[in-house]
């Protein structure tokens, strides 16, 4: 396989103050995400997150962040806030992502299990899913909490966008853009000095070795 100056979308998430906002918006960021699961200590009211959407720059996609929230809940974030893209982490099934008429992805738990992932199975699961978004979460593990989980468990490459996410810091992700060749690249903890405080440096070289990772040409020996 074969990649050129390929782009590698970038998603901030667990996005609390407008200020950092902002700045992932001149970094050139592709997505921040709201989160509104129950049990995170990133978790926004409605009412906050529609107020950071203000500071959201042209172009760049607010995603709400769900985990078995129900649907009450998710609709009047959908109500209040107007994301382009959902992302559930809990159990929810097809019917219920694809019920509140808003593009979808389905974050998939890598944590407790060493089986690759067949994506297959996961197409025929979610069939109305936009991509998928593989985590550290599982088990034992949280989401949001900088855990990561063996990436040659995932498919190379493919049709399906696929995102990855879990332990991901500046240090690290130009190896996993490298070894997965995802769709795009999903970080929170690895980029904050406190859980939901986004650190500005730690930002700015994160997107600096997402796009060092897209200017390399790599060959069929990379991984």
């Amino acid at each position: 396989m074969t990649r050129v100056l390929f782009r590698t979308r970038i998603k901030f998430c667990g996005m609390t103050r407008p200020g950092d906002v902002r700045l992932a918006g001149e970094l050139g960021v592709d997505a921040v995400g709201f989160v509104f699961a129950p049990e995170s200590p990133r978790r926004l009211e409605p009412e906050e997150a529609r107020t950071m959407r203000v500071a959201l720059a042209p172009m760049v996609t607010p995603v709400a962040v769900f985990s078995d929230n129900d649907q009450a809940q998710v609709r009047e974030v959908v109500r209040q806030v107007r994301p382009s893209l959902l992302q559930f982490h809990g159990n929810e099934d097809d019917a219920f992502c694809r019920s509140f008429g808003v593009p979808y992805i389905k974050a998939i738990p890598m944590g407790g299990s060493s089986a690759r992932v067949d994506m297959d199975r996961l197409r025929l699961r979610w069939p109305s899913a936009s991509g998928f978004l593989f985590d550290a979460h599982g088990g034992e593990v949280a989401p949001g909490t900088g855990h990561r989980f063996d990436w040659s468990r995932l498919p190379v490459g493919g049709e399906m966008p696929c995102l990855v996410a879990g332990g991901l810091h500046p240090g690290n992700v130009f190896e996993a853009a490298l070894a997965t060749l995802p769709w795009g690249v999903d970080v929170s903890s690895g980029i904050e000095s406190a859980p939901g405080i986004k650190d500005g440096e730690l930002m700015r070289r994160f997107v600096e070795e997402v796009r060092r990772a897209d200017c390399k040409e790599i060959g069929d020996t990379a991984r």
